[in-house]
């Protein structure tokens, strides 16, 4: 497989293509931003433990049934995906009222909710990603009401496989964002699962291991992301 023109670059990735053009070759970086890219820094060794996060969760899925853009890794900092066409959609699942939904809805952060809540928010920093409805995908045309009912089922059933997974680890899930596209006209599940992307807590301490870290100037970054990976690795080892 031979890496070509870089395609793409985001705040956490540069997408390149590659001598197949059903393949992209995707690079994580060191750089760290928070509040729509209003604050950013570095944090050393993050593209290589975001990698290695990834893949282990897309792995995961993919044997529970999941279906996803993940490959292989093509090196410590690097991975082969599936190409996709993203679907314009965020979709956010949230077991714990913690962030923007806890600023949003006037509860304190650590709240139980009831049951897993689904959001969906427009993919576009220039907008802030804005919160949306279905009936918002639906009039915007972002999406089919097939593939709105697909994002919000198979992020639940993400929800379940990964609090199964990391229970077992000592970690709470509070929330998460995915993103979605298509593949031969499949749709699949892309992007990254890591702790930019989630909100993980110990179990016991409810000690922070994720971007909160770096957003909140709480320090210890790299090692909330190094313990995430080292108990990930003692799971599957």
């Amino acid at each position: 497989m031979q890496r070509l023109e870089r395609l793409y670059e985001g705040k956490a990735k540069i997408v390149y293509r590659t001598d197949d053009p059903a393949v992209y070759w995707v690079q994580y970086k060191d750089d760290a931003t928070a509040f729509n890219a209003q604050k950013r820094g570095t944090i050393e060794g993050k593209g290589a433990l975001n990698n290695q996060i990834a893949a282990i969760f897309f792995d995961y899925l993919s044997k529970a049934g999941v279906e996803n853009h993940f490959i292989e890794k093509a090196s410590d900092t690097e991975m082969l995906v599936k190409a996709l066409e993203i679907i314009p959609i965020e979709v956010i699942v949230r077991n714990i009222a913690a962030g923007s939904m806890a600023k949003r809805l006037g509860l304190e952060e650590g709240t139980d909710l009831a049951c897993p809540v689904v959001e969906f928010c427009l993919k576009s920093d220039e907008l802030g990603d804005p919160l949306i409805n279905r009936s918002h995908a639906l009039a915007l045309r972002l999406a089919t009401p097939e593939q709105c009912e697909y994002l919000e089922a198979t992020a639940l059933k993400v929800n379940e496989l990964l609090q199964a997974m990391l229970k077992q680890l000592g970690i709470i899930l509070v929330d998460f964002k995915l993103e979605f596209g298509l593949h031969h006209g499949r749709v699949m599940l892309g992007d990254e699962i890591s702790p930019d992307t989630c909100r993980f807590w110990d179990a016991e301490t409810r000690e922070k291991l994720d971007k909160d870290r770096f957003r909140r100037d709480l320090g210890g970054v790299e090692q909330a992301y190094q313990e995430i990976l080292s108990r990930l690795g003692k799971g599957i080892g």
